[in-house]
């Protein structure tokens, strides 16, 4: 069985880390049986999660597992995808994963009250005495790759008018379709989705998540698939539980 290596539950959603829940998803879109287990990323081959071990293979990085399971089971998460379709698919990713992700990371790690209520705690568990400086040194090194992306470079402002540019084209190519690409998930759905609620969880107050919130087809399809993927978790419950009252 594969293993999927993260961070764990957190911060109003099963999983704190985006790329996590990215690979989750497409584990489930496959149909591939796995388990999870926590894991730090210094336990990664590539020094991030997540990572899988497949049968003691070692696959980092959401992107390459994705690639390795396509190729090692035979399954095609963009089946029923036509060339220009695929093409829209990546392009989308790219967007999300490389300049949405990080006005959404920018919301949780580089807003004090956030990174507070979120990634600060943990280190809750660590000794006392080293506690305050792994806190520090964790931001320092993020707060750097920020830097490196350029989007900490902005003014709050500016990083939310950047993020809301991609809501607005996110919110437009979804319209009125149930998922991304059409009537089914396929493997952009699981970054989308894992972003969105990241931004959108009630743990985290910002400007861009209210932002979010304004566009009601995205809050509905990231209701639609924590209901679909994670129908156990309190979000995907009460998605159920309002379906069901609607009925």
């Amino acid at each position: 069985m594969i293993t999927l290596y993260g961070f764990g539950p957190g911060s109003g959603l099963p999983e704190n880390s985006p790329y996590v829940t990215k690979t989750e998803v497409q584990l489930q879109l496959a149909g591939l049986a796995y388990r999870k287990a926590q894991a730090t990323p210094t336990d990664s081959p590539k020094g991030q999660l997540p990572f899988i071990d497949d049968d003691g293979r070692l696959i980092a990085d959401s992107t390459f597992i994705r690639a390795h399971i396509e190729r090692t089971y035979g399954v095609d998460l963009d089946e029923g995808l036509n060339a220009r379709e695929r093409a829209e698919a990546w392009a989308i990713e790219r967007m999300v994963e490389n300049h949405f992700g990080f006005t959404v990371g920018y919301m949780r790690w580089l807003i004090p009250e956030n990174f507070e209520k979120g990634p600060a705690r943990w280190f809750d568990e660590a000794p006392e005495a080293a506690r305050d400086g792994q806190r520090a040194d964790m931001l320092a090194r993020v707060t750097a790759n920020f830097m490196a992306n350029g989007v900490a470079r902005h003014e709050p402002d500016e990083v939310v008018e950047l993020g809301a540019r991609s809501l607005s084209a996110l919110a437009l190519f979804l319209g009125d379709k149930p998922y991304l690409m059409g009537s089914q998930p396929c493997g952009v759905d699981a970054v989308a989705f894992a972003l969105l609620a990241g931004l959108l969880t009630p743990a985290f107050d910002s400007a861009l998540r209210r932002r979010a919130e304004g566009f009601a087809n995205l809050a509905a399809y990231v209701d639609r698939m924590m209901a679909r993927f994670y129908p156990n978790h309190p979000w995907g419950l009460n998605v159920r539980a309002r379906a069901r009252a609607m009925a």
